[in-house]
């Protein structure tokens, strides 16, 4: 058996450590594991796999592209090639994927080259090879259907998916899809049928699902009944609101029109599917095969940069969203993530300017405002984040439970203002548009155990978002903050303890752990915790409140001692 990679131990032991650090600098590490390897043989192994690590993968399919030159028979090589080269959007995956017959992602893009080259008897060939289990055997039917549409045969693609979409697993999927196989068929009374089953299926609104629906209604004379389908998007509490005088203006188009628009649309909904698992990496791979096929599939460059912005990738997410044309029909939602993406790089200056503009722009829309009222917040400039939720509030002139979100975070914005009547009277009111809201009972709940006031009502409501959020670190602090405040000094240890866990890096929840500890007499590991929550980055308000912890913990220590020594408490000083 060839082994062609047979590293060095001490190469081994650096890729290990570099897997384990993938958040390290690129930079550095490339720079070592070129002086690990002069030969060149290496380097670029080690190069590609930190900028693999790190998300950048223009770099890591180069990279290991050169290591792969040096021994192109080691098919792991080649595949680590490949899903760079695929992730990067290169046209080099498609000869790498050649080369791995066993790899199902390598098998789709091969299939893909076929369809997109107008190859459909093959393309559906490849398709129907896939293996019938796992991933593949979801999207199987989906995309040997468009094949056989693609070759002419439209009869044959209803007939694969017909019994799917009597099935119950992924039906809203398939009945979608055949709907719009129907649809482009120009067979009106299926299409309908088939969009009526998929609706109901869904049971919430679905972007793509409404666009074709209401594509489908405009064309066949029905004007308010699209009208209407476009407008239920705006019901569901997200940002698609922005995008409906586009999407009503050209309600008519079709946003499937070809075979291969609906291949894309098939990796689309299982990487929705898959994303909302967390199953993180095959959702980007098939994202990308989406737009490899469609790069003007702006759902998918969307979904893809919301999940680089999750992985605090917020400069990746801008370069995702770069394509999108100006008056794409989904431009306002495109604009508004824009706006997210920059403040989040640090560039909170250009987000402001940006949401200006979609300000003028859309001068009847609450969303701009809001997102300018976060931008503010994170700003620390809280008096003007008010006055942007006040706008945003004034455009929602009849609030229902998706607004629940507006008014909690005015009243965060108002609460860090030092408008407390405000910021209490939007909790209640976000409580009674939506009653069971985990961050909200936490918030107030938390709020009133500061002030030391409703304490029963506050408990019960920080529980009641505990039993929701169980993990979440900011919801366990809350629990042992409030039972600090009862006197139950051991189960405010035990919470914020494992408050810390969660959340190592939140100052807040540092603090509060040292002041448990204190209170407990543990007051070395209160000293650790008070200077750690330092380090972190507190709130500006925090940072003099820990600092006098720490002076009235020294000045404590040192009472004793000077009464021993005969020396001043000045003398000494904690390290």
């Amino acid at each position: 058996m060839q082994h062609p990679f047979t590293f060095p131990r001490t190469l081994l032991l650096a890729l290990t450590l570099l897997s384990a650090c993938a958040a390290a600098d690129a930079t550095g590490a490339a720079q070592q594991a070129r002086s690990a390897d002069p030969s060149g043989a290496y380097g670029p192994f080690l190069i590609g796999r930190v900028a693999s690590l790190t998300g950048d993968y223009d770099t890591a399919a180069m990279e290991l592209r050169r290591a792969l030159a040096h021994d192109p028979d080691d098919p792991t090589l080649r595949q680590q090639a490949f899903v760079a080269s695929l992730l990067a959007g290169q046209k080099q995956a498609v000869e790498l994927a050649r080369g791995l017959p066993n790899n199902e992602a390598a098998r789709l893009l091969v299939a893909d080259a076929d369809a997109a080259a107008g190859n459909w008897e093959v393309a559906e060939q490849r398709y129907a090879a896939l293996p019938r289990q796992g991933l593949p055997q979801l999207l199987q039917p989906l995309l040997v259907a468009w094949a056989q549409y693609g070759s002419g045969h439209p009869d044959r693609a209803l007939e694969t998916l017909h019994p799917f979409v009597q099935g119950q697993r992924f039906r809203a999927v398939y009945a979608f899809h055949a709907a719009m196989i129907a649809d482009l068929s120009s067979r009106e009374a299926e299409a309908g049928r088939l969009y009526g089953i998929a609706q109901t299926a869904f049971g919430t609104s679905n972007l793509d699902l409404a666009r074709a629906m209401a594509s489908w209604q405009a064309r066949g004379g029905r004007t308010e009944e699209a009208r209407q389908t476009l407008a239920a998007l705006g019901q569901y509490g997200d940002d698609l609101a922005v995008t409906l005088p586009r999407l009503q203006a050209d309600v008519a188009m079709r946003p499937v029109r070809r075979a291969t628009d609906g291949i894309a649309e098939a990796y689309l909904a299982l990487a929705s599917a898959l994303h909302q698992q967390d199953a993180q990496e095959f959702s980007t791979i098939l994202l990308r095969l989406a737009l490899d096929l469609r790069p003007d599939l702006t759902t998918a460059r969307l979904l893809a940069a919301d999940m680089l912005a999750q992985n605090k990738r917020p400069e990746a997410a801008l370069a995702m969203l770069a394509p999108v044309a100006a008056d794409d029909p989904l431009g306002p939602l495109v604009d508004l993530r824009r706006a997210a993406f920059l403040d989040r790089t640090g560039d909170s200056d250009a987000a402001l300017r940006l949401l200006a503009q979609l300000q003028q722009s859309l001068p009847d829309r609450p969303e701009p405002w809001t997102l300018q009222g976060e931008v503010l917040r994170g700003k620390h400039r809280y008096t003007d984040a008010v006055a942007a939720y006040d706008r945003a509030v004034a455009l929602t002139p009849n609030p229902t439970r998706v607004n629940w979100p507006l008014f909690y975070e005015r009243g965060v914005a108002e609460e860090r203002a030092h408008q407390w009547p405000k910021a209490e009277a939007d909790f209640l009111f976000a409580l009674k548009l939506s009653p069971d809201e985990p961050f909200v009972l936490n918030y107030l709940g938390y709020s009133w155990t500061e002030m030391g006031i409703h304490l029963p009502e506050a408990r019960r409501m920080i529980e009641r978002a505990a039993e929701q959020r169980p993990n979440d670190g900011a919801i366990v602090d809350s629990l042992g903050w409030i039972s600090l405040h009862e006197g139950n000094t051991h189960q405010a240890v035990q919470d914020l303890e494992k408050a810390v866990e969660l959340e190592p890096e939140d100052a807040t929840i540092n603090g509060h752990l040292g002041d448990a500890y204190w209170a407990a007499g543990r007051k070395l590991e209160a000293l650790y915790q008070w200077r750690r929550a330092l380090t972190l980055n507190p709130e500006p308000e925090d940072v003099p409140k820990l600092q006098a912890k720490l002076h009235d913990a020294q000045a404590a220590e040192q009472q004793p001692r000077q009464a021993q020594s005969g020396m001043p408490a000045t003398a000494e000083k904690v390290q």
